[in-house]
């Protein structure tokens, strides 16, 4: 079985290393070729196994520029040959179009689309245009794939999708893998002094992500505090200089990417999300799996995924200064942050472990492919 993904992007993002845990899971029976709009962000290659059958072809029709004709027949023949297409976010979604208007005449394999949440440009409000284009192109889609319920609601409504093609399946983690204990030189280059708390967060270094933000709300809290932030994109340098502008660069630390955020989590004492926009962060999962609590912007499903305890830690992303006393509360409160990070964990074992989530996917994947199983 030969499945083709084109992608926005595969840096190592939440969507791209929930694509690389599925493929890991579904094993070397079948052939993966993955395509990224943008060509070189490829980082989350690293999440898949040595064991899984895997491309990344450079010869694929580019995912970027204008819907004109020629292109999106470039596109469409691309795609032949192959049993499944799998495509995800809006940087993909010339070829959701090319694969709905000329599918049928050209035989193309089924594709099954996914939508995890939007950029800076789409962060506060959706531009009509996009929704236009969304709703024409997936119109020969077998299915449409969401993590939140939020997007749930936009893909019946604003993309007008039938409720049977559009699937909410909840991202998905390991959550036995969160119950280690890391070592103090765990990070490359940061080592956990016995003093040090550590508030921590797992992002890709982008402007959606505000990060800019968690550095000035990090800002307040007392100097044994430091702040990890594990993720690496093109804000690294913003995010350095508004840390040195609020003289806390020293206690400010970007290790970079980290494959594995099970053998690292544990150094976190608190954890933070910054967000304008989220839909279901499984960084937020890994760090309730790990038994912190989390302050976060409310964007998303966060609210509902958090356990109760730690849904009044959960901030509309317009008052930060609430969102700073949110994070100081909890980072000068030991013992509420344990008894809000063990309901946390309870919830992330009881609803989202990774088991669940790969057999929702097979189950899609397969119906969309018109067979029992899928791999």
């Amino acid at each position: 079985m030969r499945v083709l993904h084109l992608h926005s992007s595969f840096h190592a993002g939440g969507k791209e290393l929930r694509c690389a845990k599925l493929i890991n899971a579904f094993g070397p029976s079948i052939e993966h070729d993955i395509v990224s709009a943008v060509p070189d962000a490829l980082g989350a290659q690293v999440a898949i196994s040595p064991r899984a059958k895997v491309r990344y072809p450079t010869d694929f029709p580019s995912l970027q520029g204008k819907p004109l004709p020629r292109r999106i027949e470039r596109i469409a023949k691309a795609m032949a040959g192959y049993d499944l297409v799998l495509t995800y976010n809006w940087g993909a979604m010339d070829a959701v179009m090319a694969h709905t208007l000329l599918g049928p005449r050209m035989d193309l394999p089924p594709l099954v689309h996914h939508e995890d949440g939007f950029n800076a440009d789409e962060a506060v409000k959706l531009k009509t245009s996009r929704n236009w284009y969304r709703k024409l192109a997936l119109a020969h889609a077998e299915a449409l794939v969401v993590p939140s319920r939020q997007l749930e609601e936009i893909a019946l409504t604003a993309w007008s999708q039938p409720r049977g093609k559009v699937h909410r399946i909840a991202n998905g983690i390991q959550t036995s893998d969160y119950n280690r204990k890391a070592k103090p030189d765990a990070l490359p280059r940061v080592i956990k002094r016995p003093e040090e708390s550590w508030l921590g967060t797992i992002a890709g270094l982008r402007p959606v992500k505000n990060l800019p933000r968690l550095v000035r709300a990090f800002s307040h809290l007392p100097e044994h505090w430091q702040l990890v932030i594990l993720g690496e994109g093109p804000e690294r340098e913003a995010i350095m200089a508004e840390a040195m502008r609020l003289d806390v660069g020293y206690r400010v630390h970007m290790p970079g990417f980290i494959a594995e955020p099970a053998k690292i989590i544990g150094l976190f004492d608190l954890f933070a999300l910054s967000s304008d926009s989220e839909q279901f962060p499984i960084s937020v999962v890994e760090a309730m799996a790990a038994g912190l609590a989390v302050v976060s912007t409310d964007v998303g499903d966060v609210r509902e995924m958090v356990s109760e305890a730690n849904r009044p830690y959960v901030i509309p992303k317009e008052r930060d200064s609430d969102y700073i006393d949110a994070l100081e509360a909890l980072a000068l409160d030991p013992a509420g942050r344990r008894k809000v990070g063990d309901a946390n964990r309870t919830r992330a074992r009881a609803e989202y472990d990774e088991a669940s989530m790969v057999a929702a996917y097979r189950l899609v994947y397969a119906k969309a492919m018109n067979r029992e199983r899928f791999g």
